[in-house]
């Protein structure tokens, strides 16, 4: 059995990353009517531009060399902590603002309009979502229990739905940033990477398919796992390991096929709507315990 669940989180931990944003952009093409490119398309990108010798501009210094590469290195050190838990979930907030503090030198570094517009919508998103991530792993760390019941059942879906709006914020996926539109001025996440190209943007491609398998993968392990929410009944470890693979992969098809369907919204919208899934998570963490 040990043997099983070790093949199981290295499939997860292998694969995962490679096929969660083509899955995104598959079935949200699928759900507009076109065909789409193919499952693996962010890797033969990936691929292409390792060849290509990136192309920094005249007022760029260091940080265009060093910001890619601990991007990568934040992204998949909070991968391996998700998939193998080696340290508690609360390291994963700091990996994660290493990660943004990379991305928002080299965005300052090359000196464009663009990436000072994309930085500090960057920055605004990680002030309204950074302190809801916290307090979703402080939940999932106080060894909160959810009885098979209705009104448990009930408090477990609300708390898994305000999480994911997070989710979404920290991906920056509609409705808080459209990765469709062509329009920079409306960018968060491409306006910062305006200026990267060859191997510097694969670098931080990568990182960013890492952060989205990251994300998905956390919100089943809160589901399945942390809320203790099948503790009656006796199922092995493997079995539970492949139900966070397996829904993993729907919550893929569940956020393509959102992103089909939604608009990216004001940004005088974002802090209000932020505040109250902050709220509305602290309290239902609350009743989930007194539950």
């Amino acid at each position: 059995m040990d043997i099983l669940n070790t093949m199981i989180l290295v499939a997860m931990f292998v694969l995962f990353p490679l096929v969660a944003g083509g899955i995104i952009r598959k079935v949200r093409a699928r759900a507009q009517g076109r065909k789409g490119p193919p499952v693996f398309q962010n890797v033969y990108d990936m691929l292409r531009m390792f060849q290509k010798t990136p192309v920094d501009g005249p007022n760029s210094g260091i940080f265009a060399e060093i910001s890619p590469v601990t991007a990568l290195f934040s992204g998949f050190v909070i991968w391996t902590i998700v998939v193998f838990e080696w340290t508690p979930y609360i390291m994963i907030p700091f990996f994660l603002a290493m990660q943004r503090i990379a991305m928002v030198t080299f965005a300052m570094e090359t000196g464009t309009s663009f990436g000072g517009l994309g930085t500090s919508r960057e920055i605004l998103l990680s002030i309204s979502s950074e302190p809801i991530i916290i307090l979703i792993i402080l939940v999932a760390h106080s060894h909160m229990e959810l009885s098979f019941t209705i009104v448990g059942v009930i408090l477990g879906l609300l708390f898994l739905g305000a999480s994911t709006v997070a989710i979404l914020a920290e991906l920056a996926k509609p409705p808080f940033d459209d990765p469709r539109t062509h329009l920079e001025l409306t960018m968060v996440h491409e306006a910062m990477l305006l200026e990267a190209s060859g191997r510097t943007m694969a670098l931080f491609e990568m990182a960013y398919q890492l952060k989205i398998a990251t994300f998905l993968v956390f919100l089943l392990r809160l589901a399945v796992e942390h809320s203790k929410f099948l503790s009656n009944i006796e199922i092995p470890i493997y079995i539970e390991n492949l139900f966070t693979f397996g829904g993993a992969i729907f919550m893929a098809i569940i956020i393509g096929y959102w992103e089909s369907v939604s608009v990216r919204r004001k940004w005088t919208w974002v802090p209000e709507i932020m505040g109250m899934t902050f709220l509305f998570i602290l309290v239902m963490g609350t009743l989930v315990k007194l539950n």
